[in-house]
């Protein structure tokens, strides 16, 4: 279904993409996103809301010192 497949992750990553001119800035932009979307997301499904808590803490912690210096 057309409706269906346009709001999947990849198709959704797809049309992010032709905002994008160059291909060095693509890529510029995805390792910079693929470096935040690592740090920050932590699946809260799969843990605990104490173990989520601490994990996020612990990553906005990390964010501030790097914003910092």
């Amino acid at each position: 279904n057309r409706v269906e497949n346009s709001h999947l992750p990849f198709r959704r990553r797809e049309r992010a993409m032709l905002r994008f001119r160059r291909m060095h800035s693509l890529q510029k932009f995805a390792s910079i996103h693929a470096s935040f979307h690592n740090l920050f997301n932590s699946q809260r499904s799969l843990s605990k809301r104490s173990t989520f808590k601490l994990n996020r803490d612990a990553a906005l912690t990390e964010w501030r010192s790097l914003v910092i210096s």
